[in-house]
């Protein structure tokens, strides 16, 4: 089979399209033939060497995809072959099989399933993004009906699930982006409030359309956003960062008064008692039409490399996925 192999850490240019031998599932595991594989920022930290956790070359990198079931190895329950699935789930790209191939080996906790209605390159773009941002709304935030969130950096991957996870549960939503088209996919998405962050006066605007603060903050920059998120929060806000990419300087005075909280995250921490109802969530949004997730850009994965450089580019418009 076709894979996509990593042999040193550093520039996208390293990702190599290799032939490779088709795996076999052990017990309780399948392989999945891919249709599509999702491309997320953790896969070019990691393909670059400077992540907490790098595996050991050469590997395949890649956490999600989506496609049918091909082989089932003994012992495993649930699933059958042809089954239509998505793949999601931190762990096989450690142990160098991830999916960014025509075929990955998934153990039944990766397997979930995916709805008649949602494309195989839709069920690529759910893994990370949708549980990264329904675990930082539900499980960090504590978010609530009612209240309102702020997505800074509402038009990517994770921003565009934040959207829809925070209206499919109740809550009013602002969010930031930096291009009118990827704006208006968060406003159909139904925000209340869209903004340019690249204009000057933007926080501004959402604190005359919160004068009591805002009571979540999703920050996908915090090297940049941080502080600002800071001077908007509501008394007893919280911010989650879901990414950085580099140091800041806050005023930590903005937390006291307000008893305001800043939480980190990663999907790497989640339990399998939590990823296990995120997923029952997601599904849930998927079949009765809540979750629609955004494919913004389809590469062939010979072009992984391109995807690579994309991803680190300003602008992001939903989710970019590798077709198989």
């Amino acid at each position: 089979m076709k894979a996509i192999r990593v042999h040193a850490f550093g520039g996208p240019e390293l990702l190599q399209l290799e032939e490779v031998p088709d795996p076999r599932p052990g017990p309780r595991q399948a392989v999945v033939r891919l249709s599509a594989a999702g491309v997320n920022p953790v896969d070019v930290y990691i393909q670059r060497g400077g992540y907490a956790r790098t595996p050991p070359l050469p590997y395949t990198p890649g956490f999600d995809g989506a496609g049918e079931i091909e082989q089932v190895g003994p012992g495993l329950e649930g699933f059958a072959v042809g089954d239509r699935v998505y793949v999601a789930g931190p762990g096989e790209t450690i142990a160098g099989a991830g999916t960014y191939a025509e075929r990955v080996v998934c153990t039944a906790s990766q397997l979930h399933r995916l709805p008649a209605r949602t494309s195989f390159a839709q069920g690529a773009a759910l893994g990370v993004p949708y549980a990264t941002a329904y675990r930082a709304l539900f499980q960090r935030a504590a978010a609530q009906p009612g209240e309102t969130v702020l997505v800074h950096g509402a038009t990517g991957g994770v921003g565009i699930a934040c959207v829809e996870l925070a209206r499919a549960h109740g809550l009013r939503v602002i969010g930031t982006g930096s291009t009118e088209r990827g704006l208006q996919a968060v406003r159909d998405r139904g925000a209340a409030l869209v903004v340019r962050h690249d204009r000057p006066g933007y926080l501004d605007e959402i604190a005359a359309a919160a004068p009591a603060g805002v009571d979540v903050v999703v920050e996908m920059a915090a090297h940049l956003n941080l502080d600002k998120d800071l001077g908007l929060l509501a008394r007893r806000g919280r911010v989650v960062v879901v990414g950085s990419r580099g140091r800041v300087e806050i005023d930590p005075r903005q937390t006291m008064g307000r008893d305001a909280a800043i939480l980190g995250m990663t999907l790497f921490n989640a339990t399998a008692a939590e990823l296990a109802v995120i997923h029952d969530a997601l599904i849930s949004g998927l079949e009765d039409g809540r979750l629609n997730p955004l494919v913004g850009r389809e590469l062939p994965l010979a072009e992984a490399a391109r995807a690579h450089a994309a991803m680190m580019e300003t602008g992001a418009f939903g989710k970019i996925v590798l077709a198989i």
